[in-house]
């Protein structure tokens, strides 16, 4: 009896396919193409990051022990390993960076109202990379080091969220500071970062585009206090001053006045120093803003847990950005699907559902209920009891 939709077919219906088809198009992804085009491309790559596949032999594998099942997933005939890994070769990372955008867009509307935590109409982005280490004798075009390859993914997360606004996907040689030349600078927000991202002349720029930038200090800073402004010691706040920075070099390349902020964290005991160009926050909010930074390093750490990043199925550079684009498309899914269906699990545990039920033919809400309804469908005196004796 078809009882529905599987699992796998729902999630798919929020995937935005007319995107996707136009992207297909604009990069020839289906062009001489007669067995798994694009869409089956992506919907395969999906299912192994949904189900934690680690290979090509895993996904041909799980799919076919599901054959009868395959056509109402959208696909029109059985995932062959040899198929999927020329597909993966071949087929432009583009199309899959186009539809991992989109999705990034609807995420942003769908979580613009969630609490940032702190009272604030500002957009507030945390700016990080991370590096993904990959094999030199397998990956040779991802030269990071003398005998180690890597990938850095660089990311901008609204805070709003957790949703990266922003990924760049470049080699691990790329210095962290050259991503702010690539930023979509936004009038009004606020960008946090750490302080692999000082760059004075990026960072001037930043504040003539009308965005405030929050990061810690270098230990050799040299800057002359021009101005304090009353703190609390109580809070941790050791100084809130204003200040110009000295040095031909970094004078000119940051003409303008910066503030600095002393927090002594009370945990640790450490003694730390922020720099801003944002002078109408309270110094106790702009530590707080700090602080939200560590969301980017949560991210990190989720979607390499959590997601096929790690493991690649594909050496060439187009098969891995393919599959980390597929990756990071899949997290944002799943933020979408938690939104419109106002499910109140976590992402965490709506992944650990869909890994072990996308083939079930029962409603998302229902596969995440505690109670299955359709246990409910059997009467009890058709039940067998064990114990009875």
């Amino acid at each position: 009896m078809n009882a529905g939709k599987t699992l796998s077919a729902q999630l798919m219906e929020f995937v935005p396919w007319d995107t996707f088809r136009r992207s297909v198009a604009r990069y020839g992804g289906d062009h001489r193409t007669r067995t798994l085009s694009c869409a089956e491309q992506y919907r395969a790559m999906a299912f192994a990051q949904l189900t934690y596949r680690e290979s090509l032999r895993d996904i041909e594998t799980c799919l076919s022990a599901q054959a009868a099942k395959l056509y109402a997933m959208g696909f029109r005939e059985p995932v062959r390993r040899a198929t999927l890994a020329d597909a993966n070769e071949g087929r432009d990372w583009r199309i899959y960076a186009d539809l991992a955008h989109r999705l990034i867009g609807q995420a942003r509307v769908l979580y613009a109202g969630e609490d940032l935590g702190i009272d604030l109409d500002n957009t507030v982005y945390a700016l990080d990379s991370t590096t993904i280490d990959l094999c030199l004798a397998m990956f040779p075009w991802a030269r990071f080091r003398a005998a180690k390859g890597a990938v850095k993914m660089h990311t901008l997360l609204d805070l709003r969220g957790n949703i990266p606004s922003f990924v760049h996907i470049s080699d691990g040689k790329m210095h962290d500071g050259h991503a702010l030349d690539l930023l979509p600078i936004e009038p009004g927000a606020i960008y946090v970062m750490d302080r692999g991202y000082i760059d004075f002349p990026r960072l001037f720029g930043l504040h003539q585009a009308g965005a405030f930038f929050v990061t810690r200090a270098k230990s050799n800073l040299d800057a002359r206090r021009i101005s304090s402004a009353p703190v609390d010691r109580d809070t941790g706040l050791g100084c809130d001053q204003t200040v110009a920075l000295m040095g031909y070099q970094t004078s000119q390349n940051y003409p303008d006045r910066v503030r600095r902020i002393r927090f002594r964290d009370p945990l640790t005991g450490r003694s730390l120093v922020f720099l801003t160009n944002n002078f109408e926050l309270p110094a106790a909010v702009i530590c707080c803003l700090y602080k939200s930074r560590w969301q980017v390093e949560l991210f990190f750490k989720w979607i390499k847990q959590h997601l096929r990043i790690r493991r690649f199925l594909g050496t060439s550079e187009n098969a891995v950005k393919t599959q980390i684009w597929i990756a990071v498309s899949v997290y944002v899914l799943i933020a979408i699907v938690k939104k419109r269906l106002n499910l109140t699990a976590s992402l965490y545990t709506l992944l650990q559902v869909f890994s072990v039920s996308l083939f079930e033919k029962i409603p998302i809400e229902s596969a995440l209920a505690l109670k299955n309804p359709m246990l409910e469908m059997v009467g009890a005196d058709s039940q067998l009891n064990l114990f009875n004796f």
